[in-house]
């Protein structure tokens, strides 16, 4: 008994941990370029940050591809602020 409540408890807490994914701090398109938080693109309901104006045009050409990537490498992408 007491061996399945802490079986359950770990799964719970992984289940959490995995939920929360991690935020975006690099380029999706330069990987392992830090982002700059002034270049974005806004598309599908997400905010993509990227490291340059050449990485903004790639995004706007196929946002898709990297909301996908991202979301496959674990990042939490943000959502794209209510105006």
């Amino acid at each position: 008994m007491k061996k399945s409540i802490l079986m359950a408890l770990a799964l719970v807490a992984a289940a959490m941990v995995y939920a929360e994914g991690k935020p975006q701090t690099t380029c999706p398109v330069m990987e392992g370029n830090a982002v700059n938080q002034k270049l974005f693109v806004d598309a599908n309901g997400y905010r993509i940050y990227v490291c340059c104006g050449g990485c903004v045009k790639a995004v706007k050409a196929d946002p898709e591809k990297y909301i996908e990537k991202m979301k496959a490498e674990g990042v939490e992408l943000e959502k794209t602020p209510v105006k």
